[in-house]
């Protein structure tokens, strides 16, 4: 039966991948809420417009009355909450808006879906799912040999992001364990591909090989991440939706680990065979301070959601960068005036993740 889906931040990175998602395969319908911050991306959806199971709302999910609003007028079967604050630099220079957006925001999306599901028949109560959607970051830093993220790792965020995230999946777990919310968490790796903010570390190197300027790498290059193509992501987090048990939680990987410095190389030889005039790219390559709390290594099985859920990833990382940095050379008007300051300036530093 096609749903009524609430997307908080769908016009961000993943969500806006999500929205394209149920709109391109699917009869559900969406009502995309988004506080439209520097982070949106609105270009991404524009192809959803048109469609009549689409629908946008300005709002910000610090605004609990508004949202408790939004929430009981749409009467959604499902919501998922993507909304966040998710550049760990940022999170080390101005944590109160992680802690307001990521902690507080997720407690107003529960409080106004509780309320909401109170007072549905027993019918409605038993179909509605709260799908929050987080991070492999609240399970801390791997060694080398340990064994990657599973649903039972404990808990260690060593950022203010992560920590944030990790609140927030608490909150959720809380509720579905005192109030009976039915409520689902998964924790997904870096996420890679179109339309991502060029503050991020795959379109922070292209844009710098293109533009002929240094491509800052933190330390050595060394710490390692399991990177996921977005729309494998978003067909994840639609499985999950829909056939997610109430209660669990699902690791989403891309079964792609990679050191930071391998991946930036990966893109220089990409660029030299797409833009061959600028080459060899890797001569741009320029290592910085690393960052205070840089986690070595996340690594996610995604043996449970495998099992459970018959999920995948498609793209191997090859094909998803190769596709990556197509896109990216194709659409310099969209992203070469956030890269100059026009919307925002470019990090200074070249790894972060879009969570």
């Amino acid at each position: 039966m096609p749903l009524k889906i609430l997307v908080t931040g769908g016009s961000g990175f993943i969500g806006s991948a999500v929205v394209r998602e149920i709109i391109r395969n699917t009869e559900h319908s969406v009502l995309n809420l988004d506080a439209l911050t520097y982070a949106a991306t609105p270009e991404a959806i524009e192809e959803c417009a048109s469609s009549e199971r689409y629908a946008f709302v300005q709002a910000d999910i610090r605004d609990k009355d508004r949202v408790a609003r939004i929430v009981h007028d749409f009467t959604p079967d499902r919501i998922m909450h993507l909304a966040a604050e998710s550049h760990v630099d940022r999170s080390i220079d101005g944590p109160g808006a992680f802690v307001e957006t990521n902690v507080l925001g997720t407690f107003n999306m529960l409080q106004a879906a509780l309320g909401y599901w109170t007072s549905l028949d027993e019918s409605g109560k038993k179909s509605f799912l709260f799908h929050h959607i987080s991070t492999d970051e609240v399970f801390g830093s791997l060694s080398m040999s340990d064994p990657e993220f599973t649903e039972e790792t404990a808990y260690s965020p060593n950022s203010p992001y992560s920590a944030s995230k990790a609140s927030s999946d608490h909150f959720v777990r809380a509720w579905f364990e005192t109030y009976g919310l039915p409520t689902v968490v998964s924790n997904c790796s870096n996420n890679y591909g179109p339309w991502q903010h060029p503050e991020k570390l795959i379109p922070t190197v292209i844009v710098k090989a293109l533009r002929n300027e240094p491509i800052p790498v933190y330390g050595k290059g060394e710490n390692v991440r399991d990177w996921l193509f977005v729309e494998d992501h978003a067909g994840a987090l639609l499985e999950v939706l829909e056939h997610g048990r109430a209660g669990g939680t699902y690791n989403i990987g891309g079964l792609s680990e990679r050191r930071n410095i391998d991946v930036v190389r990966e893109i220089c030889k990409i660029m030299d065979r797409l833009r061959p005039g600028g080459g060899p790219h890797d001569r741009l390559i320029t290592f910085v301070a690393d960052r205070p709390g840089h986690d070595l290594r996340y690594a996610v099985s995604i043996d449970h959601i495998k099992k459970e859920l018959n999920w995948a990833p498609q793209q191997s990382f090859e094909s998803g960068l190769e596709k990556t940095v197509a896109w990216y050379l194709d659409q310099e008007d969209w992203w070469s005036g956030i890269a100059d300051g026009k919307r925002l300036g470019l990090s200074s530093s070249a790894e972060n993740k879009d969570k």
